[in-house]
């Protein structure tokens, strides 16, 4: 005999979110592995004792971790993927009849954070993994990987443009303050100019100044950043991330990237002894810094 489902909602129901989510569940386990609770020390010095209660501090960072493993940038999608998820709503404390923070509080959290807090949450996860024993410490590889900036390359302007103005207004500003003048002073007309196409040395993003025009053979030109990724050979574990502008070099980076490596792994009593990476990192500036802090580095020479 076929069977036939029929759906009617229960006005009432007896529901535990514990009991829905596995035990051998990622989050749940995550939830079990890591403290967050450092969080609210680290994140103090943003609040003031009055006025409306903020999101919980771990509850954001715990949504941030939640866009990264979902691959989702949106914090819109965040919010939207988590009331959909029993295993996400666990995670983050909520049950499932609570509303969750609006979308645009992440980004205001986001931007409210100094980088300090992150690299906190970073360096406790790392030293985590090193009680456990998931990293030598001893050899390290290096690589670097263009992250898409949250900003539109068709709405780049010039930056001579914008000059322009700036001194226009400062000019308007002067003949104002000069009541006995009765000339305008004009700006200069200038000869229309051909239209450039946008470079880093002529257009920049008012949205976000700091991302930069960069392109990977076969993939279109898009405002990037450049990130620099450490990884214990050992086991594959993260040590170090850091972002830089995306017209620089990887050999550009290494030394401040070493540094800081090289700060991480220390605080944790570790030593860095060796450093792999490709030809991208070679440059006389960057193997100086390898051997002024004692490092050996297996990086290919350019042709």
């Amino acid at each position: 005999m076929q069977g036939k489902k029929k759906y009617q909602e229960k006005l009432f129901l007896n529901f535990q979110l514990s009991s829905a989510v596995p035990e051998d569940n990622f989050y749940r386990r995550l939830n079990q592995l890591i403290d967050f609770t450092f969080l609210y020390k680290a994140t103090a010095k943003y609040y003031g004792s009055e006025g409306q209660r903020s999101i919980d501090p771990v509850v954001f960072m715990k949504l941030m971790l939640v866009g990264y493993l979902e691959n989702c940038n949106s914090d819109r999608r965040i919010i939207s993927i988590s009331k959909m998820r029993l295993d996400i709503l666990y995670f983050i404390g909520y049950d499932i009849d609570e509303e969750l923070p609006w979308h645009s509080t992440l980004s205001r959290t986001r931007q409210l954070y100094g980088e300090e807090v992150f690299m906190e949450l970073f360096k406790n996860v790392l030293k985590q993994c090193v009680d456990k024993g998931m990293v030598s410490g001893k050899r390290q590889a290096i690589d670097g990987v263009y992250v898409k900036a949250n900003a539109s390359f068709d709405s780049m302007v010039s930056r001579e443009i914008m000059n322009d103005a700036e001194i226009f207004g400062k000019e308007l500003a002067e003949n104002e303050q000069d009541e006995s003048a009765s000339i305008v002073k004009l700006a200069p007309a200038k000869e229309p100019k051909q239209k450039q196409n946008p470079a880093n040395e002529t257009h920049y993003n008012r949205n976000d100044p700091e991302a930069k025009i960069s392109v990977k053979p076969g993939k279109a030109v898009a405002l990037n950043y450049l990130g620099q990724v450490s990884v214990d050979t050992s086991s594959h574990t993260i040590t170090h991330i850091q972002a830089f502008p995306a017209d620089l070099r990887d050999s550009d980076c290494l030394p401040e990237v070493v540094q800081q490596l090289k700060d991480n792994l220390q605080g944790l009593g570790m030593t860095l002894e060796e450093i792999v990476a490709d030809t991208g990192y070679s440059s006389g500036k960057a193997l100086q810094s390898l051997e002024d802090n004692n490092i050996k580095g297996y990086i290919p020479n350019r042709a």
